[in-house]
């Protein structure tokens, strides 16, 4: 179950609030500037489904997005608990960071929890199946898979060439909590 954990930055083991309803997560994170969406599957997606399948599932919710916010590329990761370099991957991302460009990701499987700080607020937003998150470019976020990860995930970008994190060089990112295994 998606849900959002609200963390005044003074308070990193207590929660302010945490929404489970998903109209409740993307009133909230609006509030933010933070796109929430669930978007569902015109096709069924097999697990070892193609690159060219996954998207293929959810082309037409795709051209839409791309035509109103101009996004020029798209394309599928896919992690789990077997890849070579899971651990590597998990740490690249545990670190706070922004990107010049819009981060959207739609979870077509697993999950994942982006952390966005916010002002002087942590919004823990744990994604799953079907979720969308937008993040304006320039938000401070990080992001963790968990130690045994599993997410099949499609990637909007504004440039061809992906995106390039910035470390922001703050270490609050070590002061949260992390996705649960």
């Amino acid at each position: 179950m998606s849900s959002l954990s609200v963390y005044h930055v003074s308070s990193p083991d207590l929660p302010n609030k945490v929404l489970t309803h998903f109209e409740d997560i993307a009133a909230t994170l609006a509030e933010q500037g933070i796109h929430f969406d669930r978007w569902q599957a015109t096709t069924r997606v097999e697990p070892g489904a193609s690159e060219q399948e996954v998207i293929g599932a959810y082309q037409e919710q795709i051209d839409r997005l791309m035509t109103e916010r101009g996004y020029v590329s798209v394309d599928v990761v896919s992690l789990d608990g077997n890849h070579p370099d899971k651990d590597e991957l998990r740490a690249r991302f545990l670190d706070e960071h922004r990107h010049a460009q819009d981060e959207v990701r739609l979870f077509v499987a697993g999950r994942g929890l982006f952390s966005l700080h916010i002002d002087d607020y942590v919004y823990a937003v744990l994604c799953e199946r079907n979720d969308l998150i937008s993040l304006p470019a320039g938000t401070a976020h990080w992001f963790d898979s968990g130690e045994n990860p599993y997410l099949v995930a499609i990637r909007l970008f504004n440039n061809p060439q992906g995106w390039v994190a910035s470390p922001t060089g703050d270490d609050i990112a070590s002061q949260f909590p992390r996705l649960d295994d």
